[in-house]
């Protein structure tokens, strides 16, 4: 009976262990060194890149929390060197670690394959020494509805139910910035120019997290990464074993001894710690959704005042154009400047309008401030008084014009004048012939 009774408690220790250890073990834990490189945040920032160079500096941020490898054991997060090895028109891009001055480990690759038509298939391949055999990452192709498992993946995929996934084609992934990029004509074959002892100014490296805080940071991510994403069971890349496997991967005796030896197995001694992770997601999560609110509310802001504003520069417009027909264009000079004051009346819009509003309402303060200067220095206002000045100098000329030809008028009155004395002056002459006349006949007789 004690016997008994004793088997049935040891049994229940047994089966309570057992469920304690499957809670502490996540759906996507590995129990391999690629546990802390989340593969699927690493192919979400590859999509979303445009250069190689940039991958990769994204990559060794700390602030973007990718990469929590070490894999020598120094405590210090390694850093990741990105090279491309071209295949004819395929790519082979090629992170790894160096270990020491002798060591690299091939953390994944990813495998570019130009197809026919412009088509372009792309896998994010992990390391077996890192994440097992045929652990692939790609994504969600329209040629497959089903899903095979993957065999170097062992998770219970608890993250994948109630997830809407978005299907996508070898078109649209050709159509990715970092697809355009490698297949330019202009294009210059990457090579990390990194080693170790020698990295970039802007890096620093820092102690990696434990691996269920790495965890608890991602776990709310999975989701979002499983709308997009799936594991694969082998290669889409035809030359993989042939040209990648054979020819280009470097692999560290030191990570298989490390591994067999079960040193990475520290990362997973504080399960406590995922709690702190997820709060670190929340926080993170929060923050940013407080900015895009405030720059929602800010745009939405903007938007109004905008509309408010080109209601009131319509309505200055409307009367631009009636004084324009009435009065002369100095008039409309003046209409304008009131349109700014209407735009810089409103402080509101100042604070809480997108960068382009604030800096046309920047630039009508100036134009307010200096008011003088300003209307001498702004061009469109110099244009238009510059016209009012010459067409008001046309129009001084035109009515002077008049004036000149009224007086070479009374040229022909002064000629009229000269006419009628040269007139008398033949009518005195030939009275004076004639009495010169009577008087000659007068002597004769």
């Amino acid at each position: 009976m004690k016997k008994a009774l004793f088997t049935s408690i040891l049994s229940l220790l047994i089966a309570t262990g057992t469920i304690v250890r499957a809670q502490d073990k996540p759906d996507e834990y590995l129990g391999l060194p690629g546990d802390n490189l989340n593969l699927y945040a690493v192919m979400s920032l590859f999509q979303e890149s445009e250069t190689l160079e940039g991958f990769e500096r994204k990559l060794n941020e700390q602030n973007s929390r990718i990469n929590n490898l070490d894999l020598n054991g120094d405590n210090f997060v390694d850093y990741i060197m990105v090279t491309d090895y071209v295949d004819g028109q395929d790519h082979n891009i090629v992170m790894s670690v160096a270990l020491n001055n002798n060591e690299r480990q091939d953390v994944g690759v990813f495998t570019v394959q130009k197809l026919r038509n412009g088509e372009v298939a792309i896998q994010l391949i992990g390391d077996e020494e890192l994440y097992g055999r045929n652990y692939i990452i790609e994504p969600i192709y329209d040629d497959n509805n089903g899903e095979t498992p993957n065999p170097g993946y062992n998770g219970r995929n608890n993250n994948r139910q109630n997830v809407t996934v978005i299907r996508t084609n070898y078109y649209e992934v050709a159509a990715w910035p970092m697809i355009r990029f490698i297949y330019r004509p202009d294009y210059v074959v990457w090579r990390s120019s990194w080693r170790w002892g020698y990295y970039p100014s802007y890096w620093q490296p820092w102690s990696p997290f434990y691996y269920h805080y790495y965890y608890g940071y991602y776990s709310n991510w999975y989701p979002e990464y499983y709308r997009h994403y799936r594991h694969w069971h082998q290669p889409r890349y035809t030359r993989y074993n042939t040209f990648y496997y054979t020819n280009v991967r470097v692999f560290s005796p030191t990570v298989s001894v490390r591994v067999k030896e079960g040193n990475y197995k520290t990362t997973y001694s504080r399960p406590e710690s995922r709690r702190d992770g997820e709060a670190l997601y929340k926080s993170t999560r929060t923050n940013s959704d407080v900015r895009s609110n405030r720059t929602s509310t800010s745009t939405d802001e903007g938007r109004k005042s905008v509309s408010t504003q080109s209601g009131d520069r319509s309505a200055g417009s409307t009367t631009t154009r009636t004084n324009t027909r009435t009065n002369t264009k100095s008039d409309s000079k003046t209409i304008n400047n009131t349109g700014t004051i209407r735009r810089s009346d409103n402080p509101t819009s100042v604070k809480s309008g997108t960068s382009g509003s604030s800096g046309q309402n920047a630039a009508s303060s100036r134009r307010q401030s200096n008011s003088g200067s300003d209307r001498a220095a702004t061009k469109p206002a110099a244009t238009k008084s510059t016209g009012t000045v010459s067409r008001t100098r046309e129009t001084t000329t035109k009515s002077s014009a008049p004036a000149r030809t009224t007086t070479k008028s009374s040229t022909p009155a002064r000629s009229s004048t000269k006419a009628t004395k040269s007139e008398s002056s033949s009518r005195s002459t030939s009275s004076k012939e004639k009495e010169n006349s009577s008087s000659s006949a007068t002597k004769r007789r």
